[in-house]
């Protein structure tokens, strides 16, 4: 019988409004863009399970650091093993059918910038899942499984993690969700919608730093802290993130342009207050590049917890200013894709 080679993919993320209320019983809306990828390559193996990758050999020690800044000492074969145990786990957990005598290879491969805030890890834990539910037959039901890509991260490595970035890629389009903890409660996920808009998607660009990545918890643990504690500023910005998400979903759904840029707007503005209040550093390099877009006559969020923004431009002639700003100090700038047909 011929082997069976398996390719799944997953895309990065822009938290476009809400965040960073996810993680807090919140709403938000996202959209996954296809200017990179993550990939993983899963084939048949009839000795062992064993991992495919080039996280040990280097052109020079310079390449090793930039490696290390942008990935970490653990790359992301750490990923794909803890993904392959939650996966395991829940498939006996629920009592699911699945011939684990089976072995493969498998290798990744990911283009995605780590650490700005584009939800790199959570792209390839997602495509992995991809995989093995292909390799050995299994359905995962498609509200649940952010569920289970989360406590790769949460349970296995005890990472911080929100719901948000891992239902936009599992559903990999414009998406409006809800945690309310009602919700969750009764249904064991949140409420995820595709927000279906009247033309096509409104004048995005995205914008990020390579040379400033800052992992999610920096900014999140002291926040959650806050939260926890019963902090009046960090309970108050959370239901304003939560009711400017269903103001932004009303102007999306409308093309109302203008009203989208102010919200993008309002979003960063309430973030950056209330890290004000509550004394959370946030980056100068970070912070500059809101700045600087805004100088442009852009409007400017934080696409994750720092490192990338996303926002409008009104015109073309804007979105050349903003990017001519921007690479003046070394910030990319890109329009997102949205047809993988169309990038390549």
């Amino acid at each position: 019988m011929k082997k069976r080679h398996i390719k799944t993919h997953a895309y990065p993320r822009v938290g476009l409004i809400g965040n960073p209320s996810d993680g807090y019983h919140g709403r938000t809306i996202a959209f996954t863009f296809k200017n990179f990828r993550a990939e993983i390559l899963m084939g048949e193996d009839s000795t062992r399970i064993s991992f495919v990758n080039r996280e040990s050999t280097f052109e020079s020690v310079h390449e090793l650091c930039s490696h290390i800044r942008h990935h970490g000492y653990y790359g992301g074969i750490r990923l794909l093993k803890a993904t392959i145990k939650r996966f395991h786990d829940h498939c006996k957990e629920h009592s699911i059918a699945a011939d684990f005598e089976k072995k493969f290879k498998v290798t990744y491969t990911s283009n995605i910038p780590q650490q700005v805030g584009l939800a790199g890890s959570s792209a390839i834990i997602t495509a992995t899942f991809r995989a093995l539910m292909d390799f050995y037959g299994v359905s995962i039901d498609q509200a649940v499984l952010p569920n289970l890509i989360r406590e790769v991260e949460t349970q296995e490595l005890s990472i911080p993690a929100g719901l948000q970035d891992r239902v936009v890629q599992v559903y990999d389009t414009l998406i409006f969700m809800d945690f309310n903890t009602s919700y969750m409660d009764t249904h064991g996920h949140g409420l995820y919608e595709p927000i279906q808009l009247p033309g096509t998607m409104p004048p995005f660009y995205i914008a990020y730093r390579a040379d400033s990545s800052e992992g999610t918890e920096v900014s999140h643990n002291r926040l959650r802290y806050k939260y926890d504690e019963g902090d009046k500023h960090a309970h108050d910005a959370m239901r304003f993130w939560a009711d400017l998400t269903l103001e932004a979903r009303e102007a999306l759904e409308k093309n109302d342009q203008e009203r989208l840029f102010r919200c993008i707007n309002q979003n960063f503005d309430m973030r950056r207050k209330l890290y004000e209040t509550l004394h959370i550093r946030m980056k100068p390099e970070h912070l500059e590049m809101v700045l600087l877009a805004r100088e442009s006559g852009a409007s400017a969020k934080f696409a994750g917890s720092g490192g990338a923004i996303v926002g409008t431009c009104r015109s073309e002639k804007d979105f050349l200013l903003l990017k001519k700003n921007l690479e003046a100090k070394g910030i990319h700038v890109i329009q997102p894709v949205y047809q993988e047909e169309t990038q390549r």
